[in-house]
């Protein structure tokens, strides 16, 4: 009943000469090949190893995420009312999910949790009639 298993090959670290690690650099920012061709190609066994050549050996920018080069980038008016927009309805949404949740709580426990703000301004601040 017992299968044997396979047995299993041991990896090897292997260590790569700088003229190797620059050239597959080189390939790989040229676009002949992406990353993951490179390390099938080569036979490099590290999921990452490519990866790391690029940001150390790089002339791309591989250290930095898309998106802190892209705040650096100031925002047209365009973006600008798109964002607002979003932020807008962001808060129309929350604002209509709060007064659903309010309702709900008044007709399940009775009574208003509402705030009556008019009632508590000082005279001279009421709305006139």
């Amino acid at each position: 009943m017992d299968t044997p298993s396979p047995p299993r090959s041991k990896r090897t670290q292997c260590d790569y000469t700088l003229g190797f690690k620059l050239a597959v650099v080189d390939e790989v920012e040229k676009g002949d090949l992406t990353y993951k061709q490179a390390q099938a190609k080569y036979g490099i066994q590290g999921r990452s190893t490519v990866l790391v050549w690029l940001r150390k050996h790089g002339k791309l920018d591989w250290a930095s995420s898309r998106s802190s080069t892209m705040s650096k980038q100031p925002e047209t008016p365009a973006q600008t009312i798109k964002r607002l927009e979003q932020q807008l309805k962001d808060a129309e949404d929350r604002q209509y999910l709060m007064e659903k949740m309010m309702d709900i709580i008044d007709q399940e426990y009775g009574g208003s949790l509402r705030k009556k703000y008019l009632s508590e301004l000082p005279d001279r601040l009421k709305p006139k009639k």
